[in-house]
């Protein structure tokens, strides 16, 4: 499909052909979630613990005698049932990561693009790149091209000035083409790809 290229000013700059391959799927919105699901279980930390009745420093003496008090039969004080006890079937650290065939994750971006292309979400420019690192000048193209939450992806290593002065510019995320992902593409209204990140995409999935 022929697509149209802006500037970072929004002027014109020609037109490019865009492989339906990459974004001309009918987007699978099963393939997305799950995608998104893999991303998300993947960075958490799974850091979370408590102590179970082995880890409590509490004597092991038992607390009264088994028969004759008129109540129930104790033998410990660190079982979960009193306080300062053990808990019982509590979290522990573990990792939440799951298994994605490597063919559904790729797949599963091919269809992201695809799913934001659709809607009308995708923006394609020359270049990324400006003279200076001023965040101020930088706010302001992009308050006049209507970008508000912008995923920007450009080639093997965006320019550093446009990434300082991006860095602090609330729902803007720049990165290179090697962090693209499914999640960060659903999560920002509008993707915008530099014509190097173009052909890098369509060199990756040919």
């Amino acid at each position: 499909m022929k697509f149209d290229i802006t500037s970072l000013d929004g002027a014109s700059a020609g037109s490019i052909e865009l492989s339906d391959d990459v974004f001309g799927l009918e987007a699978r919105e099963d393939l997305i979630v799950r995608m998104i699901r893999y991303q998300l279980a993947k960075r958490r930390a799974g850091t979370h613990a408590v102590k179970n009745r082995a880890d409590i420093a509490r004597t092991g003496k038992k607390m009264y005698k088994q028969k004759g008090t008129g109540g129930a039969r104790h033998g410990s004080a660190r079982v979960p049932q009193f306080r300062g006890g053990g808990r019982a079937f509590g979290p522990q650290v573990r990792s939440h990561a799951h298994d994605l065939p490597k063919k559904v994750r790729a797949l599963a971006l091919r269809h992201a693009l695809s799913a934001k292309m659709r809607e009308g979400g995708i923006v394609v420019w020359d270049n990324a790149s400006i003279d200076a690192p001023k965040t101020k000048s930088l706010k302001a193209s992009f308050e006049k091209l209507g970008l508000k939450s912008a995923l920007i992806i450009d080639g093997s290593e965006p320019q550093e000035n446009f990434a300082l002065a991006a860095r602090n510019i609330p729902n803007i995320d720049v990165l290179p083409i090697e962090g693209i992902n499914v999640y960060d593409i659903i999560r920002r209204e509008t993707l915008v790809l530099t014509k190097a990140a173009v052909d890098a995409l369509e060199a990756r999935f040919k």
